[in-house]
């Protein structure tokens, strides 16, 4: 990365030239990295094609949006090795369902780790409501709210680490392996991920964004905010509704959308609402019906 973006790239954490590097300071960047730059599927969802080239990711940053793992990931370590930390990356995979066995590290996600003041840390910018700050690469149980999180040898991934997520969490953890991965390693997962119709980053449009004290996410147009009071969720009706939070929530503004673009996303999330709407009336109607042994009608 040029100076110029390392500025640019610090100007939109908010933060100063962090100085030397940290464990201090490797928190501040990676807490700032979380609560500003979202985790955010809408281009996937509309059909924009991204790519898991690092110049590409900090592009994305600097324009004022986010991504998921590949390009969050990708986008902070450039961003972490231009201030001297010596970052890895590696093959990873998330648990989504805790009901089905764990995919290991299937390239899935992005994972990386960073030594620093003669340790190796875990540190993950592309989680969703994974942790806060960086974690040690060690076993334990840390607890950074509303949720904890356990670090523990990988039953998957022979050598690897597994990264357990609690406390409801929108997935059960994330495995990855220790050796060293290039984007290269990611780029057939990435195609596969943002090219079939059935992944659930086409399918729906979601936004995420973590702080010290909770979740806020945005799936569709129902926005919630997770915290150690609960869970609060509410709909959002109407396009005004839903763009405004997106930028006063979330830090999206989406000014590298031209406004026919902003107009399809929004026509299109609300029609994907409408149809999951019917689809779960039909199902608690046919529910009802079977419950009394008669067919449903709609």
């Amino acid at each position: 990365m040029q100076k110029a973006d390392v500025r640019r790239y610090l100007r939109r954490l908010g933060l100063p030239d962090p100085g030397r590097p940290s464990v201090a300071a490797l928190g501040a960047l990676q807490a700032a990295h979380l609560e500003r730059v979202p985790y955010e599927t809408l281009d996937l969802y509309l059909g924009r094609p991204t790519t898991v080239d690092p110049a590409d990711s900090v592009a994305r940053v600097l324009r004022g949006r986010g991504g998921y793992c590949y390009h969050l990931n990708g986008a902070f370590a450039a961003l972490l090795r231009a201030l001297g930390y010596p970052v890895v990356w590696h093959l990873a995979g998330v648990h989504a369902n805790p009901s089905v066995p764990p995919p290991g590290a299937d390239g899935g996600h992005l994972a990386l780790t960073v030594t620093c003041e003669g340790e190796e840390w875990l540190i993950d910018a592309g989680l969703g409501d994974g942790p806060f700050e960086p974690l040690p690469l060690r076993p334990g149980i840390w607890r950074q709210d509303p949720f904890r999180y356990g670090l523990r040898p990988s039953p998957r991934v022979p050598g690897g680490w597994r990264l357990d997520v609690m406390d409801g969490a929108t997935c059960a953890g994330m495995d990855f392996a220790t050796a060293p991965a290039g984007p290269g390693d990611f780029a057939d997962r990435h195609a596969a991920l943002t090219g079939d119709p059935g992944s659930p980053f086409v399918r729906t449009a979601s936004v995420i964004r973590r702080d010290a004290e909770g979740v806020d996410m945005l799936r569709g147009l129902v926005l919630s905010r997770r915290d150690a009071a609960g869970r609060r969720a509410r709909e959002l009706l109407t396009a005004a509704d839903w763009f405004t939070a997106l930028a006063d929530i979330f830090g999206l503004t989406l000014a590298d959308l031209p406004e026919e673009e902003r107009l399809a996303l929004w026509r299109r999330v609300a029609a994907d609402h409408r149809d999951r709407q019917a689809a779960a009336e039909d199902a608690a109607r046919a529910a009802a019906g079977a419950a009394v042994g008669e067919p449903a009608a709609r």
